[in-house]
């Protein structure tokens, strides 16, 4: 009776350790948390750096689209420029986005001066125009140290365009916190010597 006790409990033990039938799940059950975390990564990362590229874009769209004014600006042309520029961020949400077209006047010391400046965003998801609203930068102001030092040729004008973009994480999973995402371009008035805003500068 014993004997059979004995042989019966090590009969339970090996077929326990021979069962695998719980491993799958077990290993399934490890592995999920991973998996998901990289998913949701590689989600959230990709979606970034999609948006960091129409960044790039959208910057180079509004010096580009600037520079090649007749010599004036007023406020429909640059609510164009902004709505058109801003545009490339399609299919994201174009209300993260923030864009300043500026220009410089580099003088003969290759001091560069802020002339004028404007800002635009779009109010909502569904606005199908850019919103002119108050830029940062002030006439007046001086950027030197920001001018990239090739481009300070003296007694020259410069159209600055700067763009960021505050990307907001679908679950904040991988990805904690806002990320404030941004690019600047430069160009030269392309047929004109200057461009004029309000009347400044009043003259080239």
């Amino acid at each position: 009776m014993i004997v059979r006790i004995l042989h019966a409990g090590r009969t339970s033990a090996r077929d326990f350790l021979a069962d695998s039938r719980a491993l799958a799940a077990t290993e399934f059950a490890m592995i999920v948390p991973l998996m998901l975390v990289m998913f949701f990564g590689t989600v959230e990362v990709s979606t970034a750096v999609a948006i960091d590229r129409k960044v790039t874009l959208i910057a180079r769209t509004l010096s580009d689209l600037t520079s090649q004014s007749s010599g004036v600006a007023t406020d429909t042309s640059l609510q164009n420029t902004f709505t058109a520029s801003i545009s490339i961020v399609t299919p994201y949400d174009a209300s993260n986005t923030v864009g300043t077209i500026s220009e410089i006047y580099i003088d003969a010391n290759s001091i560069a001066t802020v002339q004028w400046s404007k800002s635009a965003t779009v109010a909502s998801s569904s606005a199908t125009q850019a919103t002119l609203t108050t830029s940062l930068r002030k006439a007046g102001d001086k950027i030197t140290s920001s001018i990239p030092s090739a481009l300070l040729v003296p007694s020259t004008y410069l159209i600055l365009s700067e763009v960021s973009y505050t990307y907001k994480p679908t679950l904040y999973y991988v990805l904690k916190s806002d990320l404030v995402l941004s690019d600047v371009s430069y160009t030269r008035p392309r047929q004109v010597t200057c461009i004029a805003y309000n009347n400044v500068p009043s003259s080239c």
